[in-house]
């Protein structure tokens, strides 16, 4: 007869954990913090936004037949027939209601045709080609630009190419062609626009594509002056790049983190290490929570929200195969996300 399995004695194992890992285990049992409520504000405004956001008028207007058709100047071999304008309309109907290119060139045809728009549709194979290299704008909102400097967050995260679901890996494990891409973005925390994307592949670290977030950014005509991020980015290159522009960083040095020290062996005014004082006067554990309060690092939560619209408005996977085409595919959903944005934003406040 085979011996019944001994019953797990859980105070026996969390007694054994050190008494740092203990105390972020109780923080998270504690079910009975309350949550913070929130209410909104302009909920009937909200409310006629979101509905709008789901209106083919949003995207095609009367003015689309005036740079439908390209007209640059003429060069050798096969001309080109359609705007630029016209493929990036063609490809945002496609992210928005997650069409194929078949369905999205007949999805065009019979919408043309009930508003009685004489303009010749391209075919899915000619969108599918000019998608790669195509240089789309972010539409940022021109409040954003000529407003005062921003408050920038950042963060990165993954999209899916192809591999298999999360019941499978879970149950299985991942196979070889199990692959995605990341997508790092920069948005503005007041407002929740997308000022900046960039997608690489999955080994690049983040730390190494803040320097072109913030480049974009400002050609995009946006100023900055504060920007934050989460511990991957706590790298000496990352802060050096951000006080030679005068931009203030807020990052949280990681939990071994050393002072930078001159040669006589005294640390130096680097911001890094001021943030380092703050922390420890306290104590590492102790004060941490308090200088991200002080700093205003909780605000860097909106890049997180930024990616949880991405996620479900408009799924998580890329839908295209080639890198320069995913590219393309990228910047039209960040273009799509800023629209929706202007069009239906919740105003809150904090319930008492």
């Amino acid at each position: 007869m085979k011996n019944e399995p001994e019953s797990v004695n859980l105070s026996c194992k969390t007694s054994r954990l050190p008494t740092r890992l203990m105390t972020k285990v109780d923080a998270l049992s504690n079910s009975n913090k309350p949550k913070e409520q929130y209410k909104i504000t302009n909920w009937r405004e909200y409310n006629a936004g979101l509905k709008r956001r789901g209106s083919l008028t949003l995207w095609i207007d009367e003015s689309v037949s005036g740079s439908w058709y390209h007209q640059g100047p003429v060069k050798r071999g096969g001309q080109m027939i359609y705007s630029t304008d016209c493929i990036v309309l063609l490809l945002t109907l496609k992210v928005t209601f997650r069409l194929a290119f078949r369905q999205l060139e007949g999805f065009a045809e019979s919408i043309f045709e009930m508003l009685g728009i004489g303009l010749q549709i391209p075919s899915y194979t000619q969108i599918c080609r000019r998608q790669a290299g195509l240089k789309v704008p972010l539409g940022i909102s021109e409040k954003l630009k000529t407003g005062e400097a921003i408050h920038l967050v950042v963060d990165s995260s993954g999209l899916k190419i192809y591999g298999e679901c999360e019941w499978k890996v879970r149950k299985h494990g991942w196979s070889k062609r199990r692959t995605w891409r990341k997508i790092h973005l920069g948005v503005d925390e007041k407002t929740g626009e997308i000022t900046a994307q960039v997608l690489t592949d999955n080994k690049t670290e983040d730390a190494a594509v803040l320097e072109q977030l913030i480049v974009d950014t400002f050609e995009q005509g946006v100023d900055i002056n504060k920007v934050g991020t989460d511990g991957a980015y706590d790298h000496y290159h990352c802060w050096d790049m951000l006080v030679e522009i005068d931009i203030e960083p807020i990052i949280p040095p990681r939990e071994n983190a050393i002072y930078q020290v001159a040669d006589n062996d005294l640390p130096t005014d680097h911001p890094r290490n001021r943030a380092l004082e703050i922390i420890d006067e306290g104590g590492m554990e102790a004060n941490r929570k308090g200088w991200k309060v002080q700093s205003g690092y909780h605000r860097r939560s909106k890049s997180e929200n930024a990616f949880f619209r991405w996620k479900t408005i408009l799924g998580e996977k890329m839908y295209a195969r080639e890198f320069e085409n995913q590219k393309t595919e990228a910047a039209i959903k960040a273009a799509v996300l800023n629209r929706f944005i202007q069009v239906a934003a919740p105003k809150t406040v904090r319930v008492a």
